[in-house]
């Protein structure tokens, strides 16, 4: 496997955040990955996670494409979305553009996780993963869920994300305690997500638990908050998926509550921004086949004009393969800029690499190329964009390179 980056440099820390010293779930949570036959090399492939908690509550976000999976339509329109007690999920078959036929077998994973989980139906959200427009047999998934049940564990984590990751080149956990005015309160949370990346959610699956008590108004408030600074600042190929899902559940087995617009409040919001972060970087990072992440920050006098800009600097081929090459050609930056704002010619930039200023007013700055270079030689690359004369308004695209590996995995990913 691919190692995980040991950090991000764009991950706030904070003191009352502090790495769990196991990855095990917050009190209330069981999972469990096993083997149902979906994927042809016999990898796990059905994830269950439940929650024992009567009271548990819940948010959750999806992906915005009008193409939808049907287990996205099932969570939507069959759950109550603030309080969902269970998550079913299947790699290997996204269950996507798959008709009728396709809505019926999310419905049956559904209630087979109700039945092993010992939860109501409607408590039950639905999430998959894979080939788009191949019928997924559902039959597997129900068996493997039966083997599943007596799997389910507090320290399952492992073979849980193993079972609904698809290209993922590593695993995608965090695992904090998080100190509040009332003690200590855990919060985990598993992802996947390599390809098919693109701001506005991706081809990501994310789950968050926490033992601490919350209203169901704060968590989707932090959640909603938190996919704004994550999942939604991320790009690996422009692409949109159907099948994007993310949910916060909390069982509130610490008895620690959270209220509303306290301090407990933010510094809750705090750990878990930190969490959502790390896995939206986690997914950049991977990127299929990807060596470098890249930071691209515009700052302009627009909000709407700046996000334009940073788009189309982090879904360019040509950025994304100098990022790859180590290049610091920072011409295919303004290439970029210059084609999202047309009409302004001449228009008036200034473009920073790692801090070294080479474009100043729309030309050439002078800057030393060798340290330049050198710069560019990290793993993270960070470039800064500005324009206009205010430029009071910011905002930031985390990016993966374009690079071999992502050419071979996706020309190959069906045959």
């Amino acid at each position: 496997m691919k190692a995980r980056p040991a950090s991000y440099r764009w991950v706030p820390e904070h003191a009352h955040v502090a790495p769990a010293a196991d990855a095990a779930l917050p009190a209330g949570f069981r999972c469990a990955g096993v083997s149902g036959g979906i994927k042809p090399n016999g990898d796990k492939d059905v994830a269950i996670l439940v929650c024992d908690a009567a009271e548990a509550v819940s948010a959750a976000r999806f992906t915005r494409s009008s193409v939808i999976a049907a287990p996205v339509q099932v969570t939507q329109q069959r759950t109550r979305l603030d309080g969902l007690r269970a998550v079913v999920a299947n790699s290997g078959n996204a269950n996507a553009a798959t008709g009728n036929r396709g809505l019926d077998e999310a419905a049956r994973m559904q209630g087979a996780a109700s039945m092993v989980g010992g939860v109501p139906t409607d408590a039950v959200a639905v999430a998959s993963t894979g080939v788009i427009g191949v019928q997924l047999d559902g039959n597997k998934v129900v068996q493997a869920l039966v083997g599943a049940r007596e799997e389910l564990r507090a320290d399952g984590v492992d073979d849980f994300t193993d079972a609904i990751s698809t290209t993922d080149a590593f695993r995608k956990t965090v695992a904090f305690d998080v100190a509040l005015s009332g003690g200590t309160v855990r919060l985990t949370a598993q992802a996947k997500g390599a390809g098919m990346i693109q701001p506005g959610f991706a081809t990501m699956l994310c789950f968050a638990q926490t033992d601490a008590v919350l209203s169901a108004e704060t968590a989707d408030l932090l959640l909603g908050v938190c996919v704004k600074r994550s999942f939604e600042r991320i790009s690996v190929d422009g692409q949109l998926s159907t099948n994007d899902t993310a949910i916060l559940m909390a069982s509130g087995a610490s008895g620690i509550e959270v209220a509303p617009q306290s301090e407990d409040e933010l510094r809750f919001g705090e750990a878990l921004d930190a969490a959502l972060r790390t896995l939206a970087l986690d997914m950049a990072a991977d990127g299929e086949g990807a060596e470098r992440l890249g930071r691209v920050v515009v700052r302009c006098d627009d909000a709407e004009e700046a996000e334009i800009v940073a788009r189309a600097v982090a879904n360019s081929p040509l950025v994304k393969t100098a990022l790859f090459g180590q290049d610091p050609n920072w011409g295919r930056i303004a290439q970029a800029v210059g084609a999202a704002l047309p009409g302004r010619a001449p228009l008036d930039f200034d473009i920073a690499i790692e801090g070294v200023p080479v474009a100043k007013g729309g030309q050439a700055a002078r800057f030393d190329e060798e340290a330049l270079i050198e710069a560019v030689g990290g793993d993270q690359v960070e470039y800064v964009i500005e324009l206009g004369e205010e430029r009071t308004a910011e905002t930031e695209v985390f990016f993966s390179d374009f690079g071999y590996e992502y050419v071979r995995i996706n020309a190959e990913y069906t045959t």
